[in-house]
């Protein structure tokens, strides 16, 4: 399935439904970070549309599945 196009602050607020938090924000891109068993952090540019690679990055950045993604959406 194909990743939808979304906006860098939908993408962020899937994030923290995830158990990521906000660390930061430097200029138009925001700092998340999750500590599991490993610490997670990514970057997403808080922009009104996200590239699909980009967002492809940043799940895998996350270690969260396609699947999972479109259900925190």
């Amino acid at each position: 399935m194909a990743l939808p196009v979304v906006s860098g602050r939908r993408v962020i607020k899937a994030l923290v439904k995830a158990g990521f938090s906000v660390e930061g924000r430097k200029g138009s891109h925001v700092k998340l970070k999750k500590v599991d068993d490993k610490v997670f952090v990514v970057i997403v540019p808080d922009h009104a549309e996200l590239a699909r690679g980009t967002l492809n990055s940043i799940l895998r950045q996350a270690n969260i599945a396609r699947e999972d993604f479109f259900k925190l959406l």
